[in-house]
């Protein structure tokens, strides 16, 4: 009997030595599909393959990226809690063409994630579960079974079906989201939070879940299971970088954040304490986001602002006139006073206004001036805020300590500094036919006094036909020619007060090849919308800006404005280098709350707000979210980086017959259209233009 009980526990201690290595061995098989997975390429099915040079290495294919460059730093930019980085997934969406070579791309702030999810190392299991029920064990077993090959049906991804299997494996097949066969408070939680994404602009329809509650059957339960597995990861995709994948909007466009990692993702979920915290972490929190969430919530709730009586358009009265819109026009401008007529402190009111609007002043009330009172005000508010929310929400999620933004739509730069305005001044960006990019990029450096170079499409399209006609006319226009290396001809406008870049520009460095810079023409900043560059954008008052970047990029070494004139003065080309690099955030808000916290609207001048409802509400909502390719059209990308006033022909500026037919012209139609300068003694107020639009290949 002695033996008998050895033998006995000699198998008994078999058993579970067996049993002991099968998590062991799980993990291991999920830790190699997982390392395989980053190298494989997924199956071709997008019609649209995406291998230009456009987009950056991130977008190039829904497979694992590249390994991303070392960023310089920014200045006191925290480090948040971010999932590893990773290509865009959608639910039961097929993977696009192979990921093209890997090119370096600039580095962006990681999108914010739950703080589960910590560590950028490869896609780890979730613990392994503790004893389960009867009915989990059943569900166990479909999972298992399910993992054979038939996760298909349910998970039409390959890397994220290899995904899933690895996080499940991981866990014995013990389910994420039931207990004891039923909805776990995880769950519910989750469920209720997917219910109500409308609150971050986003369709609750997008996300649909099974219902549980009609279910008993553990095949049933099983399936369930993962298909609320993917709601989740599509749902976190959509709030890290976008229901709709900006490449669809337009080739001027360019965001390099990921999407979180599948895996991540459900491991967050495990180990989030707070569910509707984890999911909401996946959404942008920056002020201006959140602001805009606030007033979609008042729109929606029947809240407007009441106390902005439209002011109606007809003849401006004279001063002791009687007139219908006196008393709103007095409520607009805080002026007391009582009755209809148009008297002295209303008019002396009326010309502050204009001033600090920089219309017209004349006292009366002008049709600039009622504009400018009403603001534009869109058909659609509530569709123009979720536009603004989804660009949002290809940003950035976390712009750092230190940041300039600037608002196309609004004409305005702000720099940023500890969550508070520092400076604000005007710009003037590109016109609707050549629009400024949204992007984000890091100022580097700053210079003074610039040369020009000109892009060579100019230089062959444009200026070597001119000199064939006439040897001298580069010359007379202020231009030197001389010869590059490689043999071809190379032509350059001198630092001067009548270089086209001014006496400062400001580099951020960027595959659009736009800057911004000063100009020797400055009557267009006191036009109200400011829609009349090539694509770069001009500053008000550079000498500021330069002094405010360098104060907070350089802060013990004494740049003013008063050094700042004096090194222009002193003539020479010059760079003042950013020992830390300040991101550069090119956004296009046409909804935006301003300091003041009211809800402010500008004119779709680009027409973003547009091309993205319509992809919203039609037919291409559902691959939206899948990038597409843009073919590179590199003479369209130099022609941004004209500055304004740049002597090119045939656009009325040196053209002999002053009729345009330039090459650019043809190209881009309009190319050198702007407004004429105020005659002297006149005020600069804003003239209806009219424009031919063009059409290009991009």
């Amino acid at each position: 009997m002695p033996g008998v009980r050895i033998e006995r526990l000699l198998a008994s201690t078999a058993v579970a030595l067996v049993l002991a290595a099968a998590p062991i061995s799980a993990r291991a098989a999920q830790d190699g599909a997982a390392g395989a997975n980053v190298a494989a390429a997924p199956a071709a099915t997008n019609p649209q393959p995406l291998d230009s040079p456009d987009l950056p290495p991130s977008v190039g294919s829904l497979g694992a990226p590249p390994p991303a460059p070392a960023a310089p730093a920014t200045i006191a930019a925290p480090t948040p809690a971010a999932p590893p980085a990773a290509a865009p997934t959608a639910v039961a969406t097929p993977a696009t063409a192979a990921e093209p070579p890997a090119t370096p791309a600039p580095a962006t702030a990681a999108t914010p994630a739950p703080a589960a999810s910590e560590t950028a190392s490869a896609p780890a299991a979730a613990p392994a579960s503790p004893t389960l029920s009867a009915a989990d064990q059943a569900i166990v077993d479909q999972l298992r079974n399910l993992s054979s090959g038939k996760f298909d049906r349910i998970v039409g991804n390959k890397k994220d079906r290899t995904i899933i299997d690895a996080f499940y494996s991981g866990r014995d097949y013990a389910p994420l989201w039931l207990t004891d066969g039923k909805l776990n408070d995880r769950a519910k939680a989750a469920i209720a939070y997917l219910g109500h994404v409308d609150r971050d602009g986003l369709d609750p329809n997008d996300y649909a879940v099974p219902n549980f509650a009609a279910m008993s059957d553990p095949a049933e339960l099983a399936e369930a299971e993962l298909k609320l597995d993917m709601t989740v990861i599509t749902y976190t995709h959509h709030a890290a970088v976008g229901r709709v994948h900006w490449s669809r909007i337009s080739p001027d466009i360019l965001y390099t954040t990921t999407a979180p990692e599948p895996a991540d993702v459900l491991a967050a979920m495990v180990e989030a304490k707070d569910m509707t915290a984890a999911l909401d972490a996946y959404e942008p929190h920056t002020a201006g986001y959140v602001a805009l969430k606030a007033k979609l919530a008042e729109l929606r709730a029947g809240k407007t602002d009441a106390g902005k009586t439209p002011i109606a358009k007809g003849p401006a009265p004279k001063i002791g006139a009687a007139d219908d819109r006196v008393p709103a026009l007095r409520e607009r401008l805080g002026v007391t006073g009582d009755g209809d007529a148009y008297d002295k402190p209303l008019s002396e009111a009326v010309k502050k206004y204009q001033k600090d609007h920089q219309l017209g002043v004349t006292g009366t009330l002008t049709p600039q001036t009622i504009d400018t009172l009403n603001g534009p005000k869109p058909d659609k508010p509530i569709d123009t805020i979720l536009a603004n929310m989804e660009r949002w929400r290809w940003m950035p999620h976390d712009l750092g300590d230190t940041y300039v933004i600037v608002n196309l739509a609004a004409f305005t730069l702000r720099v940023m500094h500890d969550g508070k305005l520092v400076w604000t001044t005007r710009i003037v960006d590109g016109k609707p036919e050549m629009p400024t990019p949204i992007m984000q990029a890091e100022m580097k450096y700053i210079t003074i006094n610039p040369t020009w170079n000109v892009p060579p499409s100019i230089v062959n399209h444009e200026y070597l036909p001119a000199l064939q006609s006439d040897p001298t006319v580069l010359d007379r226009m202020g231009l030197k020619v001389g010869k590059n290396p490689d043999g071809t001809v190379h032509i350059w406008q001198p630092p001067g007060d009548h270089n086209a870049l001014g006496r400062i520009r400001f580099n951020f460095p960027n595959k659009f090849l736009v800057y911004q810079h000063d100009t020797p023409d400055k009557y267009l900043f006191a036009y109200d919308k400011r829609a009349y560059s090539h694509g770069c954008m001009r500053v008000q008052d550079p000498p500021k800006y330069a002094e405010v970047l360098l104060s907070l990029a350089r802060p013990n070494d004494g740049y003013s404005v008063e050094r700042i004139n004096r090194m222009i003065a002193q003539g020479g080309e010059q760079d003042i280098q950013l020992p830390t690099y300040i991101p550069v955030n090119l956004t296009y808000q046409t909804a935006f709350v301003d300091d003041d916290g009211k809800l402010q609207f500008r004119d779709d001048v680009y027409g973003r707000d547009r091309q993205l409802l319509a992809i919203l509400k039609g037919d291409e909502r559902k691959v939206a979210d899948v990038p597409v390719e843009r073919h590179e059209n590199a003479v369209r990308r130099e022609a941004l980086a004209i500055p304004d006033g740049t002597p090119l022909f045939g656009g009325n500026r040196f053209g002999a017959d002053g009729g345009g037919g330039g090459f650019f012209s043809h190209l881009f139609g309009s190319y050198n259209t702007v407004p004429p300068a105020p005659v002297r003694g006149h005020s600069a107020t804003p003239q209806r233009r009219e424009t031919r639009n063009s059409t290009y290949q991009r």
